[in-house]
């Protein structure tokens, strides 16, 4: 995913010279390319997120478009601060771009898990929050960062995740637009960030008629288009790579209820959450590992 992010930034720099990239010291053999084609509109600010924060800031009041980007737990945990008070407090045109989002630095131990960020940011006013599932939705969601003033999140894989929609399939996304993969029969599955090729392959392989959707968006969501598939369904799976608490599941599980208080729904489906239990993980290893042992794994008796 990150090379497709920083591919296309590329090509929107070229057309947006306000376009800013600032790095915490890494990103070497992915920001290169962008590093040379606008050397005056790139900075290695070293191993200090809060500072790169606060640098962003400024840029961002002079007028321009700014990217900050590190390992996914460096640029939202440890400047949370930053974050709230700096630019979205200012509602400032910055867009915090985490690499390597949930388990995908998981061999090098808890200190590099980013599993909380999604929560803490969702709560800021101002802030977007986005998760794209794939390479795919990677590009669109970073042409529509270039398009839209204000701050936004965008939580990355690591690289080399496959494709799971064709490529040439999105072409343009929309705030908050939430994107079906497959179509089933009455249960659904709702998934964010890159559970996506896990999830559309359990289903294949397994004969499992469900529907598959991907929310790149965990905020804002689409009220309308979600509240018609509470409607349509009569379960709902959520999955993500986050703690249970305060995350994409329970965004769901919110907006769920207003939609029963609203009157928007008269009848709720019943929603499974599939995410990482109140703990630490103090472990190290692949991501495939640490998903299995935090319990982030479908069952076909989920679909029973």
């Amino acid at each position: 995913m990150r090379t497709a992010f920083i591919d296309q930034l590329i090509k929107e720099a070229a057309v947006n010279d306000k376009i800013f990239l600032l790095v915490g010291d890494l990103g070497f053999s992915v920001v290169e390319p962008f590093a040379e084609a606008f050397p005056e509109r790139f900075l290695n600010v070293g191993i200090a997120e809060q500072n790169m924060a606060g640098i962003a800031a400024g840029l961002a009041i002079e007028g321009y478009f700014v990217y900050i980007y590190s390992i996914a737990n460096f640029p939202t945990l440890r400047c949370m601060e930053q974050i709230r008070y700096d630019i979205c407090y200012h509602n400032l045109n910055v867009k915090v771009i985490a690499v390597g989002g949930g388990y995908a630095y998981g061999p090098l131990g808890p200190s590099h898990h980013a599993t909380e960020e999604l929560g803490m940011l969702r709560t800021i006013p101002n802030m977007v929050v986005a998760v794209p599932g794939d390479p795919v939705e990677a590009k669109a969601i970073t042409t529509f960062s270039a398009r839209y003033n204000g701050p936004m999140y965008i939580r990355l894989g690591k690289a080399g995740e496959p494709l799971v929609h064709a490529a040439d399939a999105i072409t343009e996304i929309k705030l908050g637009e939430i994107l079906k993969v497959v179509e089933g029969a009455e249960i659904a599955v709702f998934s964010t960030g890159a559970m996506l090729k896990y999830v559309a392959d359990f289903i294949n392989h397994n004969n499992i008629n469900a529907s598959v959707y991907s929310f790149p968006f965990v905020k804002p969501i689409d009220q309308g288009l979600l509240a018609s598939l509470l409607a349509k369904y009569k379960k709902i799976i959520t999955i993500e790579e986050h703690q249970m608490s305060a995350g994409f599941g329970s965004a769901i599980l919110e907006h769920t209820n207003d939609f029963l208080n609203d009157r928007i729904l008269h009848n709720a489906p019943a929603i499974k959450r599939i995410a990482i239990p109140d703990k630490f993980f103090s472990i190290s290893g692949s991501q495939k590992y640490l998903r299995e042992a935090a319990g982030i794994i479908l069952q076909t008796k989920d679909f029973e």
